[in-house]
């Protein structure tokens, strides 16, 4: 015991790193709470955690709570990292009475008609005003040109009324210090699929969004064989006999899955009919995808099949939508309840030989985050009654990580390599387990998630997603309990089942406290202020030293900050105070693991993301950067292989200096492009973009300049 003792307390861990400018910067800003008259309240980020903890300790019996404010206050010093809306908002409610715990939600399905449109606009615009973003599904939309016979006219489509919840949303937003945040999904079968793709190839429009493609394994498919893709619609049984429709004609229709309960023509396994609006080859479509994402990193891939495939509550829900950042896929009015834990508090004598993880410690943290997230439900603030009945029922929350490029670097592993896939994989099954025993443990203490213990009728469809059931005995018209269909025939269980077959086994007996536990999010904010720009999610930096736009209230652009990364400020503390990114000296060079999300290439990128998705139950946000000049056809097979390695979604990032400005940007890209600006009397002015130049009033980079104005926010943070 002494020795042991005697180990810890020598052994280096990075507890000590201080916190950069920019790290505390943005806690000030965003998450330290202030009155009404802009006096601090959270004197320290101390101050922040033990807000926090009093927050989620008070839901606790009055016997238990200050036992667990001190637990939890310790995992929040240890690791525990809530989301922003948890961070800014736990605690604070005589000084924010009117915002949410929750970071995002799903908005209901958009049923096809003026009144429903309408409608979900002003619960939209409720949610954005509590400070959660939102998103939607517009696919459920018919397409432009079909006619409406209420109206006696033809339809503007799908895209056209997402205008007017983009306006919605800067509207709202601008009056709020968070500005409101947006996806939109839409159906690769759409008859309108091309133009979603497209629609931001305009200046200016649709920039309250994020966009993803719900893709399906059919359209997948189809692209792999070069075979024709069709692009159709449901219609109703009235639609399909005035048409003289054809049911059975593979040419008029097909059948495919669809959210809404509609009149629409639906087949015993719950397949709805879609008229066909038009064939074209799946590829030429695939090349419309690809280019827009390569020059404007949108869309996003959903694959919406897998979502669906390998979701908890696969019975109950067709998902089709997503929180914002895409590591949420929600039923409507699901919500999105998120924290992560900063992996790099967990490495013991960093750099060194004999550099470790601390898995005992890590575990530990992960069970008591656990029930402070089951904790923020109770609290959860979010405005709509039907938002509330669906976190109540399910409980779903979503743990994940961040940090994990820098633990790497400080591992001594290269990110990408087998030894980094294997470690990855391994954080998210320790995570997972230890989450899955605390449901347990919540769920024999306080009762499990209602879902669990309500009755369901097998049906048809079950049988046809889930043969199994069918070889265990059930039959169509039978009763069966949640805990059941989610602990026996939930894929993602059976995987856990497989670790640990007893735990699953008195989960089947119990219920679980909460439907989903774990989500990887982006965590940009987040990682930079309270974990002192740790890498974010699962990414590696970006880079070591690099700058960050950021928006502040007042500013006509954004603002350009200096950031380095966690990993060169541990190395500088500990092993040389004098080290430098790109430095040909051998004085002050970083060893060659310190690699930049540049430096990886995009299967890397995929791979270590396949393999957290292994153990993650809801998704992963993660983006593959590449560079401004990787090849087109090589970026193309990104999302073939991530098809193929069984993810959820997959983004890309490659810097496009012709069409947006970034949020993070290296200093070699801003001086490699030039911007050209034309004053009011026809002279044009060229500048590097990191050229300071002074206008209106105010200094600003040219580039935050030339995308404000180009984009046409300038002046209206």
């Amino acid at each position: 015991m002494k020795s042991a003792l005697k180990e810890l307390a020598t052994a280096t861990t990075v507890d000590h790193i201080p916190f950069q400018p920019a790290s505390t910067d943005i806690w000030e800003k965003k998450y330290r709470l202030a009155s009404k008259d802009g006096a601090a309240i959270d004197e320290t980020m101390d101050d922040t955690y033990q807000r926090i903890a009093t927050a989620l300790a008070d839901v606790e019996s009055d016997a238990d709570r200050e036992v667990w404010f001190e637990r939890f206050l310790w995992a929040l010093r240890h690791g525990a990292i809530p989301a922003g809306r948890i961070v800014s908002n736990a605690g604070a409610q005589a000084h924010k009475p009117a915002t949410s715990t929750i970071n995002c939600t799903v908005s209901g399905t958009i049923q096809d008609s003026m009144d429903d449109i309408l409608g979900k606009v002003h619960e939209a615009g409720l949610t954005l005003k509590a400070g959660c973003g939102i998103g939607y599904e517009f696919s459920t939309l018919r397409p432009k040109g079909a006619y409406v016979s209420g109206a006696g006219a033809y339809t503007s489509g799908p895209l056209s009324f997402r205008e007017i919840y983009d306006r919605m949303c800067f509207t709202v937003s601008s009056a709020g210090g968070r500005r409101g945040a947006q996806m939109g999904t839409f159906d690769i079968g759409h008859p309108d699929a091309a133009e979603f793709v497209r629609v931001k190839r305009e200046d200016g429009r649709l920039r309250q969004f994020n966009l993803s493609l719900l893709v399906t394994d059919e359209f997948m498919d189809a692209v792999r064989k070069e075979a024709p893709w069709k692009l159709a619609f449901p219609m109703t049984r009235d639609e399909a006999e005035a048409g003289g429709v054809d049911l059975d004609d593979p040419e008029q229709v097909v059948w495919r899955e669809w959210p809404t309960d509609r009149d629409y023509v639906r087949d015993e396994t719950g397949l709805v009919a879609c008229r066909v609006y038009k064939t074209l080859p799946a590829r030429r479509l695939w090349d419309v995808i690809m280019s827009s994402t390569y020059d404007f990193a949108e869309p996003g891939f959903i694959l919406i099949d897998r979502v669906n495939e390998m979701n908890n509550n696969w019975w109950d829900e067709n998902i089709r939508a997503t929180n914002p950042c895409g590591e949420q896929p929600l039923p409507p009015y699901g919500s999105c309840l998120l924290g992560s834990v900063n992996l790099t508090r967990f490495v013991v004598d960093p750099f060194a030989d004999e550099a470790r993880f601390d898995w005992d410690k890590f575990r530990e943290v992960v069970r008591v985050f656990t029930r402070m997230l089951d904790n923020v439900v109770e609290i959860n603030g979010l405005p709509l009654n039907r938002q509330r009945d669906e976190i109540f029922r399910k409980r779903r929350h979503g743990m994940g990580f961040l940090g994990l490029g820098s633990t790497l670097t400080m591992l001594r592993m290269k990110y990408g390599s087998k030894a980094s896939v294997a470690f990855t994989q391994e954080v998210a099954r320790e995570l997972a387990l230890a989450g899955w025993e605390t449901a347990l443990e919540l769920a024999k203490e306080k009762g499990p998630a209602p879902i669990m213990e309500e009755e369901f009728e097998v049906t048809e469809e079950m049988l046809r997603k889930r043969p199994e059931m069918r070889r265990d005995g059930w039959r169509a018209g039978a009763s069966i309990k949640g805990k059941i269909l989610h602990a026996r025939y939930s894929r993602y269980m059976q995987r856990v089942a497989d670790a640990n077959p007893d735990l699953v086994d008195q989960l089947a007996e119990v219920g679980a406290r909460f439907t989903h536990h774990s989500s990887i999010a982006p965590t940009g904010t987040i990682s930079l202020s309270l974990a002192n720009n740790a890498s974010n999610g699962i990414e590696p930096s970006f880079a070591h030293h690099y700058f960050r736009n950021v928006i502040r209230e007042g500013r006509k652009t954004k603002e350009k900050v200096d950031v380095f990364s966690f990993e060169l400020l541990a190395y500088r503390s500990l092993i040389n105070p004098d080290a430098l990114p790109d430095s040909a000296d051998e004085a002050t060079r970083l060893p060659e693991y310190f690699i930049t999300a540049e430096d990886i290439t995009p299967r890397e990128h995929v791979d270590i993301q396949a393999a957290a998705q292994m153990w993650v139950d809801s998704s992963i946000s993660k983006t593959a950067n590449v560079p401004t000049d990787y090849p087109y056809e090589d970026f193309k097979d990104i999302y073939l292989y991530a098809h193929e390695q069984g993810l959820k979604g997959c983004t890309t990032f490659r810097f496009n200096p012709e069409a947006f400005q970034g949020v993070l940007v290296k200093e070699k890209d801003l001086q490699n492009t030039t911007y050209v600006f034309e004053l009011d009397d026809g002279t044009e002015i060229e500048l590097k973009g990191d050229q300071e130049v002074e206008y209106d009033g105010e200094t600003h980079s040219a580039a935050n300049l030339f995308d404000a104005l180009k984009e046409g926010y300038y002046g209206k943070f």
